[in-house]
């Protein structure tokens, strides 16, 4: 495969992809931000308890987490993290199963949509974000060499301290 074609498919198509994976957080993320007391008479009717610390998590955890999936750093962590917290969201938040008429039919939406989601996340836990991403930036800087000496091939021929007195 030639260079700007594995650009494409390591590069630019991962990034797409999590940009648009991040783009329901921001949504959710802005509903937080401007109608906070309506998401927290939401949490309400569903039975849940210390409302305002939940959400400001939430609101913690999407902003992070979306700011992370965009660039691509600590991905795999933080895809697993948005994971967990939003398989504990849909079942505790949208139980269509619950519900009859209008209000079934739109938690299943949002449950499957969730659904589709965390399959993405589990993708970027399980694979990484590709090529454009800080996190290949960074292993590409821990990989390279610390010193001149280093990259031709020398090696460090004192060998380690063992046991002894004083010693581990």
């Amino acid at each position: 495969m030639d260079g700007s074609r594995a650009d494409i498919r390591f590069g630019l198509l991962p990034l797409i992809a999590r940009l648009l994976l991040i783009a329901e957080f921001l949504v959710a993320l802005n509903g937080k931000i401007t109608g906070w007391s309506g998401q927290a008479q939401y949490m309400a009717a569903h039975g849940m308890h210390f409302i305002p610390l939940l959400l400001g998590m939430a609101l913690v955890i999407e902003a992070a987490g979306s700011a992370c999936l965009a660039l691509g750093l600590w991905s795999r962590t933080t895809a697993a993290v948005l994971f967990v917290y939003l398989g504990m969201v849909t079942v505790r938040l949208h139980d269509f199963w619950r519900l009859d008429g209008m209000a079934a039919a739109a938690n299943m939406t949002e449950f499957f949509k969730n659904l589709g989601m965390m399959g993405g996340l589990l993708m970027i836990a399980v694979y990484g974000t590709g090529a454009w991403s800080l996190d290949r930036v960074l292993l590409e800087r821990r990989a390279r060499p610390t010193s001149p000496i280093a990259g031709r091939g020398h090696a460090n021929t004192t060998p380690p301290p063992t046991g002894g007195a004083g010693g581990p």
